[in-house]
């Protein structure tokens, strides 16, 4: 392996596949770690295996190439990841990281491997995780960042790079788009992204909707809602109809637009959850309201500090962490998010006014 690091270093038209399909957060969080790697080494090619959808979050990182992944069609089963290979074999690939490390991957892993192309697959620290998350004899301690683990594949295929040393894009110019749908508001740009995959990292709609309405009255804030799919673009416009300065952004921007808009907040309120990390891959203070899970097991968004995590009572919930991704919710703690009050939040926000 040590002679493949060093073949691969040496070779001027190296290109390494980052494979990273999904979930939309796990992928902003790669952002900031490709970024330092297009920093220290700028004539590597990189090509990023993910979904289609994904490819504008890249846009800032250059002599990078989305290659799609199809994996409900063209790419599925057995035979579409051996046509994957195949295909992406033909780019020159010298060298694999896997930042995802699912069966798929696995597939590609070994197909590249009888290539002779070395591969390199993340470290999820499983061991660690369940001692985090245990009922019993639980390690209450930080783990690595997801980030960390990423930069660490990196420097196992010979190319060590150092996350510290970031440095964020310029803010991105916006749209015609997000100047008609913001009136070219000259307040303080509010996100809200309300939602999370699990009930049990989501903060209670209801208090929710009174921080909006007391953020509201106070006027200070031009706020902007995030979600996706028909349910949540109903709840945020019966939310958004009821205030004068709360804007639902479901279904009115394309995607391009919609990270644009993200871009320009002047704050984010998240869940652990996607929107979090794509305001923090772009410098955007993001205030995170935390269920069952916690910022120990690594999921912190990047650069963020933290008290930018505001967490449940955790002297009466002391299981938390439950679970890593909050899909375990043991008896007793289905409210946990109640123990948030909205005026901690709203007390939080207007810190950045």
């Amino acid at each position: 392996m040590a002679k493949n690091k060093v073949d691969i270093r040496n070779t001027p038209e190296t290109n390494i596949l980052v494979i990273r399909l999904s979930a939309m957060g796990d992928i902003a969080m790669t952002i900031p770690v490709l970024r330092t790697f297009r920093a220290t080494y700028p004539n590597v090619k990189l090509t990023v295996l993910t979904r289609k959808f994904f490819e504008p979050l890249f846009s800032d990182i250059d002599n990078l190439e989305v290659y799609p992944a199809e994996v409900d069609r063209k790419h599925k089963g057995i035979l579409g990841l051996t046509r994957l290979h195949k295909d992406l074999r033909r780019l020159g690939i010298t060298a694999v990281a896997d930042l995802h490390n699912v069966l798929r991957s696995n597939v590609l892993k070994t197909l590249f491997s009888f290539s002779g192309i070395p591969v390199v697959q993340i470290d999820k620290g499983r061991t660690d995780k369940k001692a985090l998350t245990s009922a019993k004899n639980k390690v209450f301690k930080p783990l690595k960042t997801t980030h960390q683990r990423y930069a660490e594949v990196f420097g196992k295929l010979g190319f060590p790079i150092n996350i510290d040393d970031h440095s964020f894009p310029q803010k991105i110019s916006l749209s015609p788009n997000i100047v008609a749908l913001s009136l070219n508001s000259s307040k303080k740009w509010l996100g809200i992204a309300p939602f999370a995959q699990y009930e049990s990292k989501t903060y209670p709609l209801e208090l929710m909707v009174e921080v909006i309405e007391t953020l509201d009255r106070e006027n200070q804030f031009e706020i902007f809602l995030f979600g996706g799919g028909k349910r949540e673009k109903d709840i945020l416009n019966n939310i958004a109809s009821k205030y004068n300065n709360v804007i639902n952004v479901v279904g009115k921007l394309p995607f391009e637009d919609e990270l644009k808009l993200i871009g320009n907040l002047d704050v984010m309120l998240s869940m652990d959850s996607g929107n979090a990390h794509i305001a923090a891959m772009y410098n955007v203070p993001t205030i995170t309201l935390w269920g069952v899970t916690h910022p120990f097991a690594g999921f912190m968004p990047f650069g963020q500090p933290a008290e930018n995590a505001i967490l449940p009572n955790l002297a009466k919930y002391d299981q938390i962490p439950t679970s890593i991704y909050g899909n375990k919710v043991p008896e007793g703690y289905e409210k946990v998010m109640y123990s948030i009050p909205p005026k901690t939040v709203v007390e939080k926000l207007n810190s950045f006014v």
